[in-house]
């Protein structure tokens, strides 16, 4: 166990986690690490792998994970022009049965395209070549229609991973080393374990006694589950989903990834997709990250982006009823060390042009403030007590703002002064705000009633 960056306590209660979801659980094996504020802060294992405790160095297979890392390498080729999450899936990979669904589905799971790879348990067998994927799903690629809702596919990533190889000229996998891992560091993340690593597992469910899985090679599924990987590798990529994206990609795009698109858990509606990763939402906090499973593994990372905090678990097991290890050791951390808020102090240098927009508005009737955040930000917020529209507004140089939340998320916020310079009123997007309720009616759009409020 490594505890150099928590407290003892804590320490304590993640090895008691670890403990008790392998003895539970009946895992061959459990190695799992919790990242914070940049880094590896705590690790910890259970088990043996060829007689020895793993560590931090062991490599498992990741499964699903594989998408998280696939998902950014389309959104990079999004952000240098090259693509568009609304272009069809057949304009870069033509000839597919799905080609009419479009590159943002896919991200998402919301094309309606089939869970599985029409034939044999894709997972269990060797591997299949491109021409032969694309003949079997033929047969069967849909479930519902475009856009319809959230249906998990994995052969939606597969496609996606040949968009990728199609618009980079070279293999998904040299793309992800030159673009990904090799900038972020992550050298034992690999399509083939070396050095030390996990078999895989099935556990016999009436008795402890294990059985070994055959590892195959996924072929063409592979950008959907093909990667190996260990928690030191996967601890930077918990930091990457926090947001230190070492260059890899923009802060912006990784924050879009992480908006829900889809809902994935029906009624509930705690779970969700974003573009590429898993959204939940636990206990007032908002997480990020993927699961994986493939025959022999199960592979966990959940972030806090709010925290700069995540939780990676890797599994040598088909199955087990204590798999969600990397949830339970953030909502450890969370509530045994949440983040220190950060030391106030006044800003310097604030434009005095900007403290004249700050206080109450009106939208109508509804009451509202606007708060002047650091370096000429906005928040605009409800005064009401049934709550209302608000969002942050980023400055864009010149003198406006764009909203980055909610309803006004990509609206612009425009200051309108009157003859004289004095501040009139906000422009939101065309909703007006004014420093009375309804008033001046002169700028108020539809003007008021001339007998006014009685």
């Amino acid at each position: 166990m490594s505890s150099q960056g928590v407290l003892d306590g804590t320490a304590r209660r993640f090895e008691r986690v670890v403990a008790e979801a392998q003895s539970v659980g009946r895992m061959p094996s459990l190695v799992a690490g919790v990242s914070r504020g940049g880094g590896l802060a705590w690790s910890g294992a259970r088990g043996r792998v060829e007689g020895v405790v793993p560590d931090v160095g062991t490599q498992y297979r990741i499964g699903s994970l594989t998408k998280t890392m696939v998902a950014v390498l389309v959104m990079r080729l999004r952000d240098e022009g090259l693509v568009d999450l609304s272009d069809s899936l057949d304009k870069h990979v033509p000839g597919s049965a799905v080609g009419d669904r479009t590159v943002g589905q896919l991200l998402a799971h919301t094309g309606g395209v089939v869970a599985e790879l029409p034939g044999s348990w894709w997972e269990r067998v060797p591997g299949v070549d491109r021409e032969e994927m694309h003949e079997r799903l033929s047969a069967d690629p849909v479930v519902s229609r475009a856009g319809g809702g959230f249906h998990y596919s994995n052969p939606g990533y597969a496609l996606l991973g040949e968009l990728v190889e199609r618009v980079r000229g070279a293999g998904w996998w040299e793309v992800l080393g030159a673009e990904l891992l090799g900038p972020l560091g992550m050298s034992r993340t690999v399509l083939e374990p070396s050095g030390a690593f996990a078999r895989g597992f099935a556990v016999h469910p009436w008795a402890d006694v294990v059985l070994t899985e055959a590892v195959q090679d996924l072929g063409a599924m592979g950008p959907a589950g093909q990667l190996w990987s260990t928690v030191a590798d996967l601890s930077r990529w918990a930091v990457f989903l926090s947001g230190d994206t070492g260059g890899v990609l923009s802060g912006d795009t990784l924050a879009e990834m992480c908006e829900p698109v889809g809902v994935s858990d029906g009624d509930a509606w705690t779970g969700g997709y974003g573009l590429g990763v898993q959204l939940w939402r636990s206990g007032g906090r908002r997480l990020v990250g993927h699961g994986g499973s493939v025959p022999g593994y199960l592979a966990g990372i959940v972030v806090d982006r709010e925290w700069s905090s995540g939780a990676v678990a890797l599994m040598n097991c088909t199955s087990s009823e204590k798999s969600g290890v990397a949830a339970s050791l953030l909502s450890a951390l969370g509530e045994l060390e949440p983040p220190m808020p950060g030391e106030w102090s006044p800003e310097v240098g604030v434009d005095p042009g900007l403290l004249e927009v700050v206080g109450p508005w009106y939208w109508g009737a509804a009451p509202s403030g606007v708060r002047l955040l650091r370096e000429g930000w906005l928040e605009l917020f409800s005064l009401g007590r049934s709550g209302g529209r608000g969002a942050r507004f980023r400055p864009n140089g010149d003198g406006t703002w764009t909203g980055l939340d909610g309803y006004y998320t990509g609206e612009v916020l425009r200051v309108v002064r009157d003859g004289v310079g004095v501040v009139s009123h906000l422009d939101v997007g065309t909703f007006v705000y004014t420093r009375e309720p309804y008033g001046p009616a002169g700028v108020v759009p539809g003007g008021v009633d001339s007998a006014g409020w009685v």
